[in-house]
């Protein structure tokens, strides 16, 4: 039986936390977190492993962009991460850890593992030690199939999503082919829809469906066309855009 998660699509999901497009508030921030629980929005965060093993939110594999230092991600300590500042705020990087004692529950989050093929052995466990006794509402999802296919095994109590893009006849015909590790949502990029898998999941399986990433009108009127709930950011959907 599939679980419950109703509260996956009951609010819109903040892409990375209430950010503002990293001009004083940055993505995957403790900052951007508690702003979106404040609102009382769902939150997507991106989480990778440091270089010990450490379950850490941040998105790029690569440092420079967020806080202007070279090198990886991957190739640092969680302690040595948490000493960098995000885009020169006070903010610097959170493991997993940290954001979940932050949100506590207040709001679902809905985490996505970065495959880092190579670099991402042990990420599933990492994972699933953070998760382990949090309870509030809380999912997992990856792009990376390889992921995907140990979520069940690792964290079997935890819904799991498959992160889908592309309608080229061989992108669609991998997504079908994902459909065998029984996933409980799926986050599609906005831009694909609407198309044959989507409908598929939506009216023959009943799997919920949230989009990515919603910025505008337009997007948002895919979304209520095609899917089931927003992954958005620049905006705020209690306010516009209609």
């Amino acid at each position: 039986m599939k679980p419950d998660i109703d509260w996956l699509t009951a609010r819109p999901i903040a892409h990375r936390g209430l950010h503002d497009l990293n001009n004083t508030c940055w993505e995957n921030t403790l900052t951007a977190f508690k702003h979106a629980a404040e609102r009382n929005y769902s939150i997507e965060c991106d989480v990778q492993l440091s270089r010990d093993g450490v379950a850490i939110v941040f998105h790029d594999y690569v440092l420079k962009r967020l806080t202007g230092i070279d090198g990886n991600a991957s190739e640092l300590t969680a302690a040595d991460l948490a000493d960098l500042q995000i885009g020169g705020t006070g903010d610097q990087i959170p493991t997993l850890a940290d954001m979940l004692n932050l949100v506590g529950g207040r709001v679902p989050i809905v985490i996505e593992l970065k495959g880092n093929f190579g670099h991402d052995a042990g990420l599933l466990a990492a994972v699933a030690s953070a998760l382990k006794g949090y309870s509030g509402p809380v999912a997992v999802m990856s792009f990376a199939h390889w992921l995907v296919r140990g979520f069940h095994d690792e964290m079997p109590d935890i819904p799991a999503g498959l992160v889908v893009e592309g309608t080229k006849p061989r992108e669609l015909e991998a997504h079908f082919s994902m459909l065998a590790h029984d996933p409980d949502f799926i986050s599609v990029d906005v831009e694909d829809l609407p198309n044959p898998f989507i409908t598929v999941v939506r009216e023959k399986l009943g799997l919920p469906v949230i989009t990515w990433t919603v910025k505008d009108a337009r997007t948002v009127a895919l979304t209520r066309a095609h899917a089931d709930q927003m992954t958005f950011e620049g905006f705020d959907p209690d306010t516009g855009p209609a």
